[in-house]
């Protein structure tokens, strides 16, 4: 049923961010600030200056919103999967494969589903994430407020454009290794075990994760126009104008931390969502 598919992704999609969410804050500060001498340098100073609470902030809002965006990505990979394929989920469990064309197809659709209902709760986050202190906003609605005061509607999709360029391609690769590993791993005409999901959801973050990064820095360096950083006329322009001041590396700040993230939370994510489909009855 495509409504316990949305409730598998919603649940287990909020569980990823709350595992990832402190080290999704040490990879923002280093993207878009240049005073880190790197990991460790960042994971220590937010410590020294603002306790524990300082990896946590801008989860509030995200949290609710990546429930409903999960469900919106794993629900309509699957129900664009089942179009594609003209088969339901059973019917590809017991042999009848999709090609990597549909899986990508279907992962590409719910990235674009994603970006729509991702990008103002995305924008919060990062404008959070990036002060080291609370001066300018005090919380999400604050910032919402804040940005509507000063920027106006369109301001809550500063970034949409940069953040549709890493999701749309990106959520496509998503799928795409998860299946293959999934099946590799998977003894044919059997339930992939608790290894399998692990590995193959993992091994689709990292992968995923490591395309999306260069994208990623652009989107975060958008996102901070209006809130005291650089100001950029748009995705072309920001990504010539950190090539030519920070060097063509500054694409790929974050890297290590961003795949370091990337195999539990996306293993923990992938894991709870086949662990609840099968709770509710429905073969993977």
């Amino acid at each position: 049923m495509p409504f316990l598919e949305y409730m598998a992704g919603s649940i287990s999609g909020a569980l990823g961010l709350c595992v990832g969410h402190p080290m999704d804050t040490v990879k923002v500060r280093l993207q878009v600030q240049s005073t880190y001498k790197g990991i460790f340098d960042c994971v220590a100073r937010t410590y020294a200056n603002e306790g524990l609470h300082g990896f946590f902030k801008g989860m509030a809002f995200p949290v609710l919103i990546t429930g409903l965006a999960n469900s919106a990505v794993f629900g309509s990979y699957s129900n664009a999967l089942d179009y594609l394929t003209q088969s339901r989920r059973s019917d590809r469990s017991d042999g009848n494969d999709a090609s990597a064309a549909h899986v990508f197809a279907a992962g590409s659709f719910s990235g674009l589903v994603g970006v729509a209902i991702t990008a103002p709760s995305d924008l919060v986050k990062v404008r959070l994430q990036g002060q080291a202190s609370g001066e300018r906003y005090r919380g999400p609605v604050h910032c919402v407020s804040v940005i509507m005061r000063e920027e106006g509607p369109r301001g809550l999709f500063r970034g949409g454009l940069a953040l549709a360029l890493r999701d749309i391609p990106c959520y496509g690769l998503y799928f795409l290794p998860y299946e293959l590993v999934r099946r590799a791993l998977t003894e044919p005409g059997t339930q992939p075990g608790t290894f399998a999901v692990l590995m193959a959801g993992g091994t689709a973050g990292v992968v995923t994760w490591s395309c999306a990064t260069p994208m990623d820095v652009v989107k975060a360096r958008l996102q901070l126009t209006g809130a005291g950083g650089r100001h950029y006329r748009g995705v072309f322009h920001c990504i010539v104008t950190s090539a030519r001041e920070d060097g063509p590396r500054v694409f790929f700040r974050g890297l290590l931390l961003n795949s370091t993230r990337a195999f539990p939370v996306n293993a923990i994510t992938f894991l709870c969502y086949e662990s609840l489909m099968r709770t509710f009855g429905v073969a993977g």
